[in-house]
């Protein structure tokens, strides 16, 4: 075995060669074997010696200093003990027997607790013996208890832990093969020692002094043996900025390319269709937002480049006014548009606004769904084709093969996060040259979130409403004293104004989420019985759902019960009170969409959150936040802050899976923008990566990128 290695060391480059070594299997690392490469690799995606040296400790644990017994306290997430086991007792039977050792220091007991293991336990540790005990504390009948902690002998003070203990993530079936946290530490020690003091780097030595990084040897020394907490911050730096470094890199380098090498259509004139809408047509006043985008769009389109923009503006911000008159200046440069929605209730509100608005005008708009029968669809390809269509508005039916334009121009995607990537990409097949694309989102995307999920699309935001509309008050209610909730709707009603309330999914469940719908529905029926009460839920068939709708609409139903299916494309003016049930169960940005439903018209609107008394101090939060604000940004924040940025992957464009071991792209910020300031330089001054000294990261991008599309060239 030496002596291959020897051989390899000298025919082949250093760096193959640790790289080979980084590729070892797990089972080969001291302390593993098969059976705990098999956990590792089934528990924690851990299978070879480089994945493992990349499982990042959560949080240190300074193992310097022994508490007290009578200085426990909640706050204390772990706790070190000096003291001796006065006493063992044995508790239940089978499954449920517990071993029990009773722990003193002389200023108190503690509870030392053992699931498993209980026989080997019993034999290893002695009463009226000093030992140092460490382990998480929890208080339970008043009583602290330590459940599995580590117990080892008290010898003297030099021979005690000392300084950072790094604390790993583990699954019970981790610790049921004795591999809790402190062992993984110890696997990882002997893992670190077969790399022989060398590492090879995983970034470019310009973008290591640029971003004053310390080696990569040395942070993975450091992140997992840290001998002060400057070290340990060094090197926690050095690995956050490299995985944020790559996301951004490679966005980079497929924006760029996109500018160089797609060329996009030059709609070069303004003409009658605008001008004609502009003069004649507006509804309303443009506010300085909409005119600021609408100029960015035009510079986008007139400049022979592919546009790739992300319009992001709250609901009711006028994002859709901004489509049409963007619309028309692509027919006035004889092109068709089409507009893709991802529900048809959100798609027949886009026709029918398109239809209302350009109905004075020689346009032919058309509806294409999923419901539409056989003769329409046949006449609306063959309008399509012959260019008599103008404007094509639908659902997922846009993109199938049998749809084919004259000669599309521009696409506008409406809440674009509910469709896949691959369902885009078929869009941008439906022209020789692609399309200009304009994706508009009603959900604010905090700025980090947007620079990764949506950073190679040009982002532009609507952040004033048109003049006249009110914003919605947002009230907390608990559910238990619903009498004035009822009052106050009944005199809302009784105004001529219209009422949502909304039930959550329960997403375990459909039949619980029905139930849960019909329960409240026949609930509503009874308590305003003087009412008409419709309802929508997501297992109705569009007609059905369409039918509901319109009636909502047209004012003949005056209270709507439904499911978050009404959270995207209902636009009802007279709609002024909205009533979220169990709204505890809901993220902040959804309910935020939800309340975007009401507010639409002139008068005051009103978001009720209705919920019960036992409320979680997140969940508080989340409610205050929410009756404390009506900014759309500011509560995508703080939703982001407070759930975590989730499973990105599948959204995202980048073209690398989100795969955040260390970095937090919101807590993370400064060193995000860091890395997008170096990553842009760098692609600036050298677009394909060819400089040699460059290698390294045209390599690790290639690694990290199991994606074999292009995401940046969709939308």
């Amino acid at each position: 075995m030496h002596k291959l290695q020897s051989v390899q060391y000298d025919i082949f480059p250093q760096y193959l060669v640790k790289m080979s070594v980084l590729q070892t299997d797990i089972k080969f690392i001291p302390g593993v074997g098969p059976k705990r490469a098999e956990i590792l690799n089934k528990e924690i995606d851990v299978f070879t010696l480089n994945d493992l040296l990349r499982w990042y400790p959560y949080r240190y644990i300074d193992r310097s200093r022994i508490y007290y017994i009578h200085e426990i306290d909640s706050s204390l997430a772990f706790i070190q003990l000096k003291g001796v086991i006065k006493s063992f007792e044995t508790f239940g039977e089978g499954r449920r027997k517990r071993l029990v050792a009773h722990f003193t220091d002389g200023t108190g007991f503690v509870d030392l607790i053992w699931f498993q293991g209980i026989r080997f336990i019993e034999n290893k540790y002695k009463v009226n013996q000093e030992y140092i005990v460490f382990g998480k504390p929890n208080l339970f009948n008043g009583k602290w208890n330590i459940a599995h902690p580590e117990v080892d002998p008290f010898l003297t003070e030099t021979d005690r832990p000392d300084g950072f203990m790094p604390m790993y993530t583990t699954t019970e079936k981790m610790k049921s093969r004795y591999l809790n946290s402190k062992a993984l530490h110890k696997i990882i020690e002997d893992a670190f020692g077969m790399l022989n003091g060398k590492l090879p780097e995983s970034l470019s030595k310009d973008v290591i002094k640029e971003a004053k990084l310390v080696s990569l040897y040395d942070a993975i020394e450091n992140i997992h043996f840290p001998t002060s907490a400057a070290k340990q911050r060094d090197a926690e730096y050095r690995l956050k900025f490299e995985e944020l470094f790559y996301i951004q890199l490679n966005i980079c380098r497929y924006t760029a390319y996109r500018k160089d090498k797609l060329k996009g259509f030059i709609f070069n004139k303004v003409g009658d269709n605008l001008n004609r809408f502009y003069k004649k047509h507006l509804p309303f006043s443009l506010t300085n937002a909409q005119k600021r985008v609408i100029k960015e769009i035009r510079k986008d389109t007139a400049t022979g480049k592919q546009m790739n923009r992300l319009l992001q503006g709250d609901v009711g911000s006028g994002k859709t006014l901004v489509a049409i008159m963007c619309i028309l200046i692509a027919l006035d440069n004889d092109f068709q548009a089409c507009v893709m929605a991802p529900t048809e209730i959100l798609a027949s509100q886009h026709y029918e606004t398109f239809s209302s608005m350009l109905s004075e005008m020689n346009i032919r708009v058309e509806l294409l769904t999923g419901s539409t029968k056989k003769k329409e669809r046949d006449n609306i390809h063959s309008g399509l084709e012959s260019g008599e269509i103008n404007i094509l508005i639908g659902t997922h039916a846009l993109i199938e093969d049998v749809v084919q334009f004259k000669n599309l121009g521009f696409v506008v995607i409406d809440e674009q996060h509910r469709f896949g990537v691959a369902q885009r990409a078929k869009l941008w097949a439906k022209n020789n040259q692609p399309p200009h694309v304009l994706v508009m989102t009603a959900t604010p995307i905090p700025r980090t979130l947007a620079m990764t999920v949506y950073g190679d699309l040009d982002v532009s935001v609507i952040d004033e409403l048109p003049p006249g509309r009110k914003a919605v008050q947002t009230i907390h209610r608990y559910d238990k004293k619903r009498g004035d909730l009822y009052m106050f709707i009944r005199n809302q009603i009784k105004l001529g104004r219209q009422v949502y309330i909304v039930y959550p999914l329960i997403e375990e469940s459909e039949t619980l989420d029905l139930k849960n719908l019909e329960d409240g529905y026949i609930h509503i029926q009874e308590a305003f019985s003087e009412f008409t009460v419709g309802k929508m839920h997501g297992r109705m068939k569009p007609s059905e759902k369409e039918d509901v709708m319109q009636r909502f609409a047209k004012g003949e139903t005056q209270i709507m019960v439904s499911t978050t299916v009404i959270e995207v494309g209902v636009n009802v003016p007279n709609a002024t009170v909205m009533v979220i049930e169990s709204a505890q169960r809901f993220g902040l940005s959804q309910l935020h969409q939800l309340r975007g439903r009401v507010g639409r018209g002139a008068d005051q609107s009103y978001c009720v959150l209705l919920t019960p008394y036992e409320l979680s101090s997140d969940t508080r939060k989340r409610i205050e936040i929410m009756t404390e604000s009506n900014d759309g940004f500011l509560i995508a924040e703080a939703d982001l802050k407070l759930r975590g940025p989730g499973d990105l992957e599948g959204t995202q464009q980048s073209g690398i899976p989100f795969n955040l071991r260390i970095a937090d792209i919101v807590k993370d910020n400064d060193i995000l923008y860091k890395a997008r300031e170096i990553a842009e330089k760098l692609i600036e001054e050298d677009p394909n990566l060819e400089h040699p000294h460059h290698a390294v990261l045209k390599r690790q991008l290639s690694q990290l990128s199991g994606n074999r599309y292009d995401w940046s060239r969709i939308s």
